[in-house]
């Protein structure tokens, strides 16, 4: 069964730090594309950002840019996000999930979606 669950929020000042951990099952990371997604309350739910498999393109959303790191630990077989200065407006809870091949570009969606983590920026 492919899942993937999110760990690692919690409740931080602007301008703190988090790094959250996806944990993967059922597959290896390093044979998909892997997403972090954002969803604040009443809102859509938004990629944040993608890790392609083999060539490691990454994509971040503008907002996020310069600020959040994802990478990959195949031997581990996690993805993480690195969060440095973290803003109010980052609040959100946070998913992670699969695309069905190698690359961010590639159309369709995401599976092994699991539970999120909160992450709550306080002013």
């Amino acid at each position: 069964e492919v899942q993937l669950q999110a760990f690692g929020g919690g409740l931080v000042q602007a301008g703190g730090s988090l790094r959250l951990s996806c944990a993967a099952s059922g597959f290896n990371v390093d044979d998909y594309a892997i997403g972090w997604f954002r969803q604040a309350p009443g809102k859509e739910r938004k990629v944040v950002s993608c890790i392609s498999s083999s060539d490691n393109n990454t994509y971040y959303e503008d907002s996020v840019k310069g600020r959040f790191t994802i990478s990959r630990d195949n031997g581990k077989n996690t993805v993480y996000l690195q969060m440095n200065n973290l803003k109010p407006e980052d609040t959100a809870v946070y998913y992670c999930a699969r695309k069905g091949g190698y690359y961010c570009s590639e159309s369709g969606g995401y599976a092994g979606w699991g539970q999120g983590t909160q992450v709550t920026v306080s002013s």
